[in-house]
């Protein structure tokens, strides 16, 4: 698990076993796998609630890795409603907004997670993988 700093290019999204994971699904970890684009090989991804990921703002920040018109067309978030703001421009369902970086075990493709994590309603905390996309590193 690690941040992304360079211009990446986005490419296939891949399939999740599960991209939902609500109250005690996430203690000590929400464990999940996805299948690598390139070499079908079954990947772990295993996320801890408030220790894993990175702001989703440091992606789009200036354009940095990403701008905020690619993670649109991709999915990978959405506009942030009036009322939630204060969590940034992009989140997923509203919710503070986590990614991170990961490799396949078998062939070493690069890939993006992108998270939510927090309190959907009272008594009810809400961990939600909007999705997985491999990447490569723009030139």
């Amino acid at each position: 698990m690690y941040s992304i700093s360079k211009k990446i290019n986005i490419g296939k999204k891949t399939t999740i076993a599960k991209n939902k994971f609500i109250n005690n699904e996430t203690i000590p970890a929400a464990k999940t796998t996805f299948t690598c684009c390139s070499c079908n090989k079954e990947n772990t991804i295993e996320i801890s609630p408030y220790q894993s990921g990175f702001p989703i703002f440091q992606i789009y920040a200036d354009d940095k890795v990403l701008s905020k018109a690619e993670l649109l067309k991709y999915g990978m978030t959405t506009e942030t409603s009036q009322r939630m703001q204060h969590f940034g421009e992009l989140t997923v369902n509203d919710l503070p907004t986590l990614y991170f970086g990961t490799n396949c075990s078998s062939c070493s493709s690069t890939y993006i997670c992108v998270f939510s994590y927090g309190e959907w309603q009272p008594g009810l905390e809400v961990l939600n993988i909007s999705g997985i996309w491999e990447y490569e590193e723009a030139e």
